[in-house]
């Protein structure tokens, strides 16, 4: 079977949308027979080999982006020998994401040593409403143009997501959509009660659940705003937000400033095996992206686990959500339409489990990680 050399900027257990994809891709590739290299940036606790026939080559690199919020890991020389000997070996080099400095030098590799060089994008342009916006522009029309101008297949998350790289050059004969997987298996409603217990959640509180990394692109800020309104009429209402990052103390501050803290938890980092169980807890789950989405695997999650989910009009979710019928659809960074559809659901609980039926046969019908792995096995057949 192929040697694939798999290229991504972080990889568990560093954790994030790309790290999952590319993991739950490796782990079911190997299961098929592939043998899989990855290559990724050095981080603390990596695993050499996380699960049977994957291997995993760390480079060094710097991670000075990482303190405004963005994961770049910027690569040093010595990163240059290690590509070069673990690509030269393989069949074929699939890269995650088109404007990592791992990607752009993995192209260039690739193409020396005349290796097919597939990319697959995960997301749509990140709106940080900072001078970060420019650095994004420049790496956009210089990394990000070059990787895409080499590949030989472009995959991407969404049709958004297709748009974008469209945009910026992309050959459109070349570029296919390839939407994201869930594991129903993982991701499947329990008994709530025994979820909350094991938790340690209060059994009465109606429960709205998020998983976000704690930066803005994350639309969190729309979120405690939001949760400030709904509390107003609904002050027994608890929202939990699973996940770490840069702006926490922010995040805590404004929390303190509205008065809400007994209405919101910050769990910090859950693992995924604790993942399914904040789920199965929730009675209702909120996607407030800001912008950058391709298409979070969180909705896909959640939905396999019955929820009513409410989330933005960003990136792919629009995709994949029918609004009013397997979710419900607001604008991004409108704190009141959010508190709106949250008030709504709460009042109708009919209506929130009927959505949440549906969203789960929705997703069981058309979105497993094994219709994303034939999608992909059928596009490496066409190189190797």
């Amino acid at each position: 079977m192929p040697r694939i050399c798999l290229v991504t900027h972080f990889f568990p257990p560093h954790m994030g949308g790309i790290e999952k994809v590319s993991y739950e891709q490796s782990k079911r590739l190997t299961e098929s027979g592939y043998e899989i290299d990855v290559l990724t940036s050095k981080i603390k606790g990596q695993n050499e080999h996380p699960a049977k026939g994957i291997r995993v080559f760390a480079y060094p690199s710097l991670k000075l982006a990482e303190r405004f919020g963005v994961p770049y890991p910027i690569l040093t020389v010595e990163a240059y020998k290690k590509f070069a000997k673990i690509i030269k070996k393989c069949d074929l080099v699939h890269a995650h994401g088109h404007v990592y400095m791992s990607s752009y030098l993995a192209g260039k590799i690739a193409k020396k040593y005349k290796k097919p060089f597939i990319v697959t994008q995960h997301n749509t342009f990140i709106d940080y409403k900072s001078w970060l916006n420019t650095l994004e522009h420049l790496n956009d029309l210089t990394i990000g143009k070059s990787i895409l101008k080499h590949a030989d297949r472009i995959l991407t998350v969404s049709k958004e997501t297709m748009k974008y790289v469209l945009r910026l050059g992309a050959d459109k004969a070349k570029t296919s959509v390839m939407y994201n997987g869930v594991d129903t298996n993982c991701f499947h409603s329990v008994k709530k009660g025994e979820s909350r217990k094991k938790l340690g959640l209060p059994k009465k509180r109606k429960i709205i659940f998020s998983v976000r990394r704690l930066v803005y692109k994350n639309g969190i800020d729309t979120l405690i705003e939001s949760a400030h309104l709904v509390a107003r009429d609904n002050p027994d209402i608890l929202f939990v937000v699973a996940g770490k990052g840069p702006s926490r103390k922010l995040i805590e501050d404004r929390i303190k400033e509205l008065r809400i803290e007994d209405n919101i938890k910050l769990t910090g980092f859950v693992p995924d095996e604790l993942l399914p169980v904040y789920y199965d807890a929730a009675d209702y789950f909120v996607l407030p992206s800001a912008s950058g989405e391709g298409l979070p695997l969180v909705l896909f999650e959640a939905m396999a686990c019955g929820l009513p989910v409410i989330a933005t009009t960003v990136g792919g979710t629009p995709e994949i959500i029918n609004h009013m019928k397997n979710g419900v659809l607001v604008p991004p960074r409108n704190p009141e339409a959010m508190a709106e559809a949250l008030s709504k659901l709460l009042a109708e609980e009919k209506l929130g489990q009927t959505i949440g039926e549906e969203a789960k046969k929705n997703v069981e019908d058309r979105f497993t990680w094994e219709e994303n792995l034939r999608q992909l096995k059928e596009v490496y057949n066409e190189f190797v």
